[in-house]
């Protein structure tokens, strides 16, 4: 593997790098190979995960998101993400564009209107009418749930894991560097590698779900805008188009190409923002809403974060599942962002503070969430008449989940300008995420820092348009529950994988902020881990030189010299 890597120009880690490559090609050869079988197998496996292991992605998020708040109020708060005297390499505008625009930028504009407006129409909680105030309220409340500060716990844990041990203990950018507390030097070995694998691998997947939703969206837009029929030929051309422009955003790199479009696209997307803010005839409501709903969501946030439905059976006919296609789907899916979105946090967040860290990125993108949802949410609850009986927009969603936003701005001014304008806001957010996952797969592989080669960034750039081509051949018409299915599955070992970051990030913690009390500054943490276990070994070897002692009654030396 290291002379094909030579050959090759590669500058990688050859056993991940390849292993990571194999194994997507396997998969997706036995994708193309057994649909059937593997579809119910998926299927099958999801029923059983979601029924079976639902109540712990429920309650492990939440232990996640208090974990962090407490991590960042306490007294370890104060230590940098790098040595000591670095600065943050971005201004906090540019890194708050660009974390957004790599997280979650698509699943707002996928899920702005649909969601609330599902849960309007169809209320989760039982003895709730459909379209009436109190499914209203309750409809905004489960929307911020699952895309403020729960959605993005999941990304802040490892990205401080990361940030963490890459830069103050000079570790590879690999998720296993996480685990030297427990693994110390077999992170380069095969246990390191195992897990890194895994983590390019399940990052593959929930990025490509993420691409498909994307794209399942472009392409109503098309067929709303020029009359283009919807059909998985046409996703495919647009994820090729797409996938084409993210390579070369790949190429140009992390400064000119990332950072240039997330800026570009989050100010379009404020635009948009405003237009229905101050356009849609209900600016004073929506500003009402926004204060009211930041009190509801803070006050219903306790309970929803332990909800379980575990009375459905009782309450409900069709008994507990709505969740499993929610709350839970959500979570898994999430998660498989995990390891991407941890190194690239990490990447564009050295020289911030834990406590910074954490408040950026856990509070500022769960804030834009909240006035997000409020304008596009209400707007289209109060569209579709409140106490009524339903409209034009829970229609549309009925029909068609990616139909949602495009039937919602048939209602405002200049119809198909921002028709027009949200595809191209999905279509760069598609950019934006599937550049920063190409660089991010790489640093993965390589363990480096910097960025790669361009053949080799654009290699993982392509990959990921081709898996999320393929996701949507298979799943043809009804893609969305098949890539529901296939996230929900992948997505339980990188739970677990990210739930054992708690502990080890603690322990690295503990022990740094013991060193920088002390003022030694004269070695540096991974050094300062080496001299630990070295002086560990010598304690445990005097303590039995002692015990040695005490059980013979005489010193060895002394009974060798008599």
């Amino acid at each position: 593997m290291d002379d094909l890597a030579r050959r090759l120009g590669l500058k990688t880690n050859p056993q991940i790098f390849f292993t990571s490559a194999g194994l997507m090609v396997i998969i997706l050869a036995l994708l193309l190979i057994f649909p059937s079988s593997i579809g119910d197998g998926f299927a099958a496996a999801r029923t059983w995960v979601t029924t079976n292991l639902g109540w712990f992605f429920i309650f492990g998020v939440t232990f996640w998101l208090v974990f962090l708040i407490w991590i960042a109020s306490s007294k370890y708060g104060d230590l940098k993400l790098g040595k000591g005297d670095e600065v943050p390499a971005y201004t906090r505008t540019s890194w708050f564009t660009m974390l957004f625009a790599g997280g979650i930028g698509t699943i707002l504009m996928f899920w702005g209107v649909a969601e609330p407006i599902s849960h309007f129409a169809t209320p989760p909680f039982p003895d709730v009418e459909p379209y009436s105030a109190e499914a209203a309220e309750d409809a905004m409340n489960i929307a911020l749930y699952h895309l403020g500060l729960h959605t993005w716990a999941i990304f802040t844990l490892p990205g401080l894991a990361f940030g963490f041990f890459i830069y103050r203990y000079d570790l590879p950018m690999r998720v296993s560097s996480v685990f030297y507390p427990f693994l110390k030097e077999r992170i380069h070995g095969p246990i390191g590698k195992a897990i890194d694998v895994f983590a390019v691998v399940g990052t593959l997947f929930g990025l490509a779900v993420s691409l498909g939703l994307g794209t399942s969206q472009i392409s109503t837009g098309l067929s709303e805008l020029i009359g283009v029929e919807d059909s998985v030929f046409i996703r495919v051309i647009v994820i090729t188009v797409l996938t084409a422009i993210a390579t070369v955003s790949v190429a140009v790199g992390l400064d000119k190409g990332i950072k240039r479009l997330s800026n570009l696209n989050i100010g379009m997307a404020v635009g948009m923002m405003l237009f229905v803010l101050f356009t849609g005839g209900a600016t004073v409501f929506l500003l009402r809403s926004l204060v009211e709903s930041a009190g509801n969501y803070l006050a219903a946030l306790p309970s929803l974060s332990f909800w379980n439905d575990a009375l459905a059976n009782a309450t409900q006919e069709e008994g507990w599942g709505w969740q499993a296609g929610w709350t839970v789907f959500y979570w898994a899916w999430t998660v498989t962002w995990a390891p991407f979105m941890g190194v690239f946090l990490a990447r564009i967040s050295r020289g911030r503070t834990v406590r910074e860290f954490v408040g950026g990125v856990l509070v500022a993108p769960s804030l834009f969430t909240l006035v997000w949802f409020v304008i596009f949410g209400w707007s289209a609850m109060e569209i579709d008449g409140i106490g009524g009986n339903g409209g034009t927009v829970s229609a549309a969603v009925a029909e068609s989940v990616p139909l949602a936003m495009f039937t919602f701005f048939e209602n405002f001014p200049l119809t198909t300008v921002m028709q027009g304008l949200v595809v191209v806001i999905v279509a760069l957010f598609f950019a934006t995420s599937a550049d920063s996952a190409a660089l991010v797969i790489d640093m993965l592989c390589s363990g480096d820092n910097e960025e790669g080669p361009v053949a080799q960034r654009a290699f993982w750039s392509i990959c990921l348009g081709a898996l999320a081509a393929l996701l949507i051949v298979l799943g043809g018409d009804d893609a969305l529950p098949a890539l529901q299915e296939v996230i929900t599955v992948v997505g339980l070992p990188i739970f677990i994988l990210v739930f054992a970051m708690i502990p080890a990030l603690f322990v690295g913690l503990r022990s740094e902020k013991k060193r920088v009390e002390r003022g030694d500054h004269s070695v540096t943490p991974l050094e300062h881990i080496k001299l630990q276990q070295e002086e560990d070994a010598r304690d445990r070897a005097e303590a039995e030189r002692r015990r040695e002692e005490a059980e013979n009654g005489v010193p060895k030396e002394k009974e060798r010299s008599g």
